[in-house]
């Protein structure tokens, strides 16, 4: 049995469908004499296909014509991405108006898979064209090699770990598991992945070339690669040789696999199911997790339940000129999740869809995962006011945009949380000093090299956790004993033509809002953070514990000596 899944690639072609109208009757004065015959515009007018279309028939036919694409950006969906795009992505691309929509969402679309945003370099995108170039150059076959189900699968998961490759098929000693003996083969390779993400490890791959001409197909029967299953008497198993099962009962049943009995036989029939669902998630595209969350972040579906609360903090930090990085913090306290305790250990598990949406109701940015808490059962009551908090950083062109997220309690099905709120993401003119967000934290730690822009906080080569609070005007709360970290990157700066360098002042003051007295000011040298980048970042950790309870915010002011532009940002926090 085979399971092949390639792409189809349809031509459509728009028409516009005109009803044909009973033709009516126009009176003429007669002279006495016959009615001459119809003039050419009335020949016309008789024509269905020459007839005017109705404002309705040219609305149905405008929207249609809107779904098509043509060019480069049919390639780029059909081919370019076809099996790494998400249905809901290629939804929304092909309900976009125009080539400038379009290219917007091709660059989103790259951004977001870029495993370090702060780079101009897209790692993913260069290694995907890679691959397909790798494909399209060793597995055509009368197609091109991205067609094929070896090029869907090394695009799609990159190159295996190990390859048992057979490309003239011949003889062939069956293992114990597919019924042992001697047989000749088809040319087939057998793909070994050690993990592949979200399908598991030690995951094995077969192709088999039962045509002879190149074009390996993948397969879920071990069986079909045997070019002698249907040849009688010849290529038999163990238990055929031994008279103690016949070659056709390898047919007779209604298994996935048209292996021979064997000393494994029962186990590979109960392993069945495991090899279609392998082959379902090989080929299918990434399915929506949470369906029941979806409804109340698309539908924003009323609760009916008590609410889950948390809190939710969006920053903007520049990637590109076109291209804004927006981190979304939400915390939540363990004092709202319901725990379960098994075998002395506490476990709280929830959900979480979020959507990015345009005015018009575009879906641009969706993400969805599950956060578990895990406490010991008897530390559980001493650390219900612990706070959890999930990070997601989302790449999005400057605009005004809606953020939706729906956070579920798993082990309390009906307590459900939703946010809703505008996103404004701000654009960095060129030429034009700007900012990031001021980003009030506990610490900062900088990553290793393989972490740069990949994991939980991290923004660039940096980790930094949020401080969130309740609403973006609420200050961020400290104690004493603890530190204050802040961090801000600063853009555009002025650089001088001789010396290709930057020439800024940067000051940080600590000031007391009771009185509006500065309790600490420092300023930096432009040139002491990145003395030939348009772009520095300034990232500082104070202790707190000389400062007396009260109300104060952290101001970091930016004075470019060249350009003649002066900048600053502030950030509240309270002290305990």
């Amino acid at each position: 049995m085979m399971f092949s899944r390639r792409p189809i690639v349809a031509f459509a072609v728009v028409c516009g469908l005109i009803p044909l109208a009973p033709h009516r009757l126009h009176s003429q004065q007669t002279t006495g004499t016959s009615a001459p015959a119809a003039s050419g515009s009335q020949a016309d007018q008789a024509d269905p296909l020459k007839r005017p279309r109705t404002d309705e028939e040219q609305f149905k036919a405008r929207k249609e014509l809107k779904g098509e694409l043509h060019g480069a950006y049919k390639t780029w969906l059909d081919q370019d991405v076809a099996y790494i795009i998400t249905d809901e992505e290629r939804k929304t691309f092909r309900s976009l108006s125009n080539d400038e929509e379009r290219e917007a969402f091709i660059e989103a679309f790259w951004q977001r898979r870029n495993p370090n945003p702060d780079s101009a370099d897209n790692e993913f995108r260069e290694e995907h064209y890679r691959r397909i170039a790798y494909a399209n150059e060793h597995f055509a076959a009368g197609k091109p090699g991205w067609k094929t189900d070896r090029g869907h699968i090394y695009i799609a998961f990159g190159k295996p770990d190990s390859i048992e490759s057979h490309p003239s098929g011949g003889a062939y000693t069956r293992p114990v598991d597919e019924g042992g003996g001697e047989t000749a083969t088809y040319p087939f390779e057998t793909w070994h992945y050690r993990y592949l993400a979200g399908i598991g490890e030690n995951i094995d791959i077969e192709f088999v070339d039962t045509c002879m001409c190149g074009d390996y197909h993948f397969t879920i029967d071990r069986g079909e690669k045997d070019a002698l299953a249907k040849v009688p008497g010849m290529g038999l198993t163990q238990y055929e040789e031994m008279h103690s099962a016949k070659k056709s009962d390898r047919f007779a049943g209604s298994g996935l696999e048209t292996l021979g009995l064997g000393p494994m036989s029962s186990s590979n029939n109960s392993k069945q199911f495991d090899r279609l669902e392998l082959a379902a998630k090989l080929f299918a595209p990434p399915p929506i997790k949470f369906k029941d969350l979806d409804a109340f972040v698309s539908e924003h579906k009323i609760l009916t339940g008590p609410p889950f609360p948390f809190d939710v903090r969006t920053d903007f930090v520049k990637v590109t000129d076109k291209t804004v990085l927006v981190p979304v913090t939400i915390q939540i306290r363990n004092r709202d999740i319901t725990f379960t305790t098994k075998n002395g250990v506490s476990t709280g598990i929830v959900n979480i869809l979020g959507k990015v949406t345009t005015i018009t109701h575009k879906t641009v940015q969706t993400f969805e995962d599950t956060v578990e808490v895990e406490q010991p059962a008897e530390l559980l009551e001493k650390t219900l006011d612990y706070k959890k908090i999930y990070w997601k950083a989302l790449p999005l062109l400057p605009g005004l945009y809606r953020l939706d997220i729906a956070i579920k309690d798993v082990n309390n099905p009906d307590h459900i949380g939703v946010y809703a709120r505008s996103l404004n993401v701000p654009e960095y003119q060129d030429e034009k000093l700007g900012t990031s967000s001021l980003i009030l934290a506990d610490k900062i730690t900088s990553v290793d090299s393989h972490s740069i822009g990949e994991g939980n906080c991290v923004i660039g080569n940096t980790k930094i956790c949020p401080r969130v609070t309740s609403g973006p005007a609420s200050p961020v709360t400290y104690t004493r004993n603890q530190d204050l970290a802040f961090w801000m990157q600063v853009y555009n700066l002025g650089i001088d033509d001789a010396s290709k360098s930057n020439s800024a002042k940067v000051t940080y003051q600590i000031i007391d809002t009771s009185n509006n007295n500065v309790l600490l000011e420092k300023t930096l040298d432009s040139k002491d953070l990145g003395s030939h980048s348009d772009e520095l970042t300034v990232e500082k950790t104070l202790p707190i514990g000389g400062l007396q309870p009260g109300k104060y915010k952290v101001t970091i002011k930016v004075n470019d000596e060249i350009s003649k532009q002066e900048i600053a940002q502030s950030a509240p926090f309270v002290v305990q």
